[in-house]
């Protein structure tokens, strides 16, 4: 079996044949490029995750052998074309299986019985997912994200390279828009030209006038754009020996073809080289090098603490809280908090990227790497966390005011975010990070910029984004997924809930098609749906969605908790329970009366009893307790939920909640059988097996009924 680096060789002299660039325009255009007719659907991306296809650090690979010679543009006969590319698609397969073999460099049957062997927490092992993780950001989100990121930088780019971001941003929007056109206007010529002419190199060149036109820039600044992510004339990739080195096709991915014409294989290339390649700049400039450094961190809480004011607004979104145990003594510092009613978020940004030699398996640097991009996060954060419920400390805002320290907390959730793409973030963060939990303090999410995004941008109410990070946080050992974006899809489409027969999920990262085409609706404004079929959209416009909006507008422990009962039921359960507070308000409305609906979830232990009426507050306030208790103790649940509704517009008026394991009482015995064979008579000699009759389907002793 061969060396990686023996496959690495073939692989350099298959890139350096005469012709082989017609090759890679090939497969870029059969792997990377997205068609659709109309309206951009999920399935119209199924397409890229096929294991058939190259993904990015492929491609990129063999675009930086193809420089390590002067490029050859004569188009070869068609079989030696097709010869490229099928030895190209073989020579990649064999190199990924030789990467993956570095698990088992070392493996001893002695290693393997140690107990706390772990293959995958060694350099080497870490080399296959790292080349070969997903991609953790979206294209739009690159060029975007990097006129926030640059911003201050302005004046020391004008300087220095002859433009602002925002040019720059525009020259690279312009350059996609004309270089998808020409792709289009090339295969449409295909079909006029003999199989010996067919070629799709043409589309993926674009010319400086092309750009200057739909940009509406002048040619000279769209040129000093261009130049500025383009290969330098002359250059050979000399440093790119082998996989993991560095490969200045990363780095400046536009090549010149001849004169003003550009050729560009990936975009996403070169929106990644938008986001990332200024920061290079600026630190080989050691005057600046420092002051870009503080921009950079400044500009990833920055952006942390607004997506967050998205969703909970400002007034709940403190950034830069400082931590003191006495005026003279601080502790530690939180760069972003959230205080939601009974929730909080603890979230610490960190800047710091994946180096070559981790890359490579560096063992050390790796770990190195692992410890000052997240676990130093982590530290902090969980520092932070416990002082949150301890009132001998006090939080200081960024505007020197003493915040309300939070009271009754149930749950608080950390958050570690990164600023850039860190390749195999969730994988690494599985295999070396060291955390803890109390019955307060959630397991860590451990993101990106990039997740935080689309989780904000998707999950726009506070109870559906706190929902979701509840049920992430407590899955974190138990599902697997390859990125944050494959479990936030697979949540808008499915629900995000695991059975407790279930010891290790794993989800696929094809499940991502559905955010994917959400996203990109959103944001490419290209037609299509703008959130995916699912929890978004099934139960929308009903009642019970409404007082979940209007509990999030005044947070109460009592009433979120509720809230996030209710979001975990299923479609089926989640109408019924909407249904039957229109009926107890019509109910109510039409006599006067007290009307009530529970239901009763037996694999949760735990239920929600609804009631509707025109007590005064007190009243309805001990009816409700009363009834909950009752209910509580007949479905032998550990919590209980109950709301009171008013009749007129459907609102909450108060909500309770019983949280407290169930335990026989010879006294709830006997008042809960004579309840239950009241109602039995009441409804015509019901049984506990019966069906009930509310219409749920289920039967009496799991379901309840409206009385």
């Amino acid at each position: 079996m061969r060396t990686e680096q023996e496959i690495f060789l073939d692989l350099t002299q298959l890139c350096l044949s005469p012709g082989y660039v017609h090759a890679v325009a090939f497969i870029c255009f059969k792997d990377n490029i997205v068609r659709y007719a109309n309206e951009i659907t999920p399935e119209d991306l199924l397409s890229k995750y096929s294991w058939d296809r190259l993904i990015r650090t492929e491609m990129t690979t063999l675009v930086g052998l193809l420089l390590k010679a002067e490029i050859n543009y004569e188009l070869p006969p068609t079989n030696v074309v097709q010869t490229y590319i099928d030895d190209s698609y073989r020579l990649m397969e064999e190199l990924h299986e030789s990467m993956s073999r570095g698990i088992f460099d070392g493996l001893t049957v002695e290693r393997v019985q140690e107990h706390k062997y772990n293959p995958f927490s060694e350099g080497n092992a870490l080399r296959e997912p790292i080349f070969y993780s997903g991609e953790s950001a979206y294209s739009f989100q690159f060029r975007d994200f990097a006129v926030k990121k640059y911003t201050n930088d302005n004046v020391w780019l004008e300087q220095n390279k002859g433009f602002s971001i925002e040019s720059a941003r525009n020259v690279v929007l312009a350059f996609c828009i004309v270089q998808n056109q020409n792709l289009t206007n090339t295969q449409d010529r295909l079909k006029e030209l003999p199989p010996s002419e067919w070629t799709f190199l043409p589309g993926f060149s674009v010319t400086t006038e092309q750009v200057a036109a739909q940009s509406g820039m002048s040619e000279s600044l769209v040129r000093q754009v261009l130049e500025a992510f383009a290969v330098p004339e002359g250059e050979r990739n000399g440093e790119f020996q082998s996989l993991h080195d560095f490969n200045i096709a990363n780095a400046t991915p536009l090549l010149r073809k001849d004169g003003d014409t550009f050729l560009l294989f990936e975009q996403y290339s070169l929106v990644q080289a938008l986001y990332d390649s200024p920061f290079f700049w600026m630190g080989a400039d050691p005057g600046y090098a420092p002051i870009a450094m503080q921009n950079r961190g400044r500009f990833t809480e920055n952006f942390a603490k607004e997506k967050l004011e998205k969703v909970f607004g400002k007034d709940r979104v403190f950034p830069d809280v400082i931590i003191y145990e006495s005026k003279a003594t601080q502790v530690t510092d939180i760069d972003v908090l959230v205080l939601f009613g009974n929730r909080a978020i603890v979230l610490q940004a960190k800047s710091k990227r994946l180096t070559l030699e981790a890359r490579k398996g560096n063992d050390g640097k790796l770990k190195d790497d692992f410890q000052k991009s997240v676990q130093d996060a982590y530290d902090q954060a969980f520092e932070s966390a416990k002082c949150l419920t301890n009132p001998k400390f006090d939080l200081i805002g960024a505007d020197r005011e003493k915040l309300q320290s939070p009271k009754h907390l149930k749950e608080i959730y950390i958050f570690c975010v990164v600023s850039d793409f860190y390749p195999a973030l969730t994988f690494q963060a599985r295999q070396f990070l060291k955390h803890s939990e109390t019955s307060l303090i959630r397991p860590p999410i451990v993101t990106d910029i990039f997740a935080l995004d689309a989780m904000t941008e998707m999950l726009e109410s506070p109870l559906q984004f706190l929902s979701y990070v509840n049920r992430r946080t407590n899955y974190s050992e138990k599902l697997y997924v390859p990125d944050e974006l494959t479990a936030l899809s697979y949540h808008l489409k499915c629900n995000l809930w695991l059975s407790d027969e279930y010891n290790f999920v794993r989800l696929w990262d094809d499940i991502s098609c559905d955010l994917d085409a959400a996203m990109t609706v959103r944001r490419d404004n290209i037609p299509g749906k703008r959130t995916p079929d699912g929890i978004l959209t099934k139960c929308a416009g009903t009642t019970l969605e409404k007082i979940l909006k209007d509990i999030e507008s005044k947070p109460d422990g009592r009433t979120l908790d509720f809230g996030f009962t209710v979001l975990t039921f299923n479609e089926p359960t989640f109408r019924r329970l909407s249904d039957g507070i229109d009926q107890l308000a019509e109910m109510t409305l039409c006599d006067g009366k007290q009307h009530n609906f529970s239901i009763g979830c037996t694999p949760a232990s735990t239920g929600v009893t609804v009631h509707c009426n025109l007590y005064p507050m007190r009243e309805a306030a001990d009816s409700l307790r009363t009834h909950c208790e009752n209910r509580k103790y007949m479905q032998k649940a550990d919590t209980w939920f109950g709301i009171s509704i008013d009749p007129q517009d459907k609102t909450v008026r108060f909500g309770l909640e019983l949280d407290s394991k169930w335990k026989k009482d010879a006294q709830k015995d006997q008042v809960t059988r004579d309840i239950f064979h009241r109602l039995a008579r009441s409804e015509g000699n019901i049984g506990r097996n019966d069906k009930c009759p509310c219409g749920s389907g289920l039967k009496y002793k799991k379901c309840g009924m409206i009385q």
